[in-house]
């Protein structure tokens, strides 16, 4: 029984490791570099898939996302900002169990509804709030994005911000 109580210790130690880990993953955190690559990577994958030109990251837009996102955490809700002058995708689902890829994957989905049109003639829906993230995503005139996380209770809160802004009443995304 000795020989069981110091490998549960650390189990339960490297357990608890990991678990920090988890939740200090975030992009909204400059130092961050690989949440920062993967956030970036899922964006560019749906913008590739176009032939148009990467998203760089911004560590401004990433202080802004990650403060609205703590604002949404304590609000509860997910509620888009207003006169920011900034495009703004959120997001929210169970803490701890979606990548950062799913997460903007949550997004590209929508793909499956969009058709090219001058915005908001966008989705075969009808509704151009159906492919309203992925149109930004792909949003030729964006240049840059910076995303952050917050906890919400039992969820997590990413909040990626644009700039330029895309969805322009009128215009096509590319």
């Amino acid at each position: 029984m000795r020989k069981l109580i110091p490998v549960l210790t650390v189990l339960a130690l490297f357990t608890g490791a990991l678990a920090y880990l988890a939740v200090m993953r975030d992009p909204g955190y400059a130092g961050d570099k690989e949440a920062i690559a993967e956030v970036l990577a899922a964006h560019n994958r749906y913008r590739a898939e176009l032939g148009l030109p990467a998203l760089a990251w911004s560590d401004t837009l990433a202080q802004h996302a990650k403060a609205w996102a703590k604002e949404l955490a304590k609000k509860g809700s997910l509620v888009h900002a207003t006169g920011t002058g900034e495009g703004e995708n959120l997001w929210m689902g169970t803490s701890g169990y979606f990548s950062f890829t799913q997460m903007v994957d949550g997004w590209g989905g929508e793909k499956k509804y969009f058709k090219y049109g001058s915005f908001p003639d966008v989705s075969t829906s009808g509704r151009w709030q159906d492919v309203g993230h992925y149109t930004q995503v792909i949003w030729r005139g964006t240049t840059e994005v910076g995303c952050g996380l917050a906890k919400a209770g039992g969820n997590d809160i990413l909040v990626c911000r644009y700039s330029p802004p895309g969805n322009y009443m009128g215009q096509k995304p590319y």
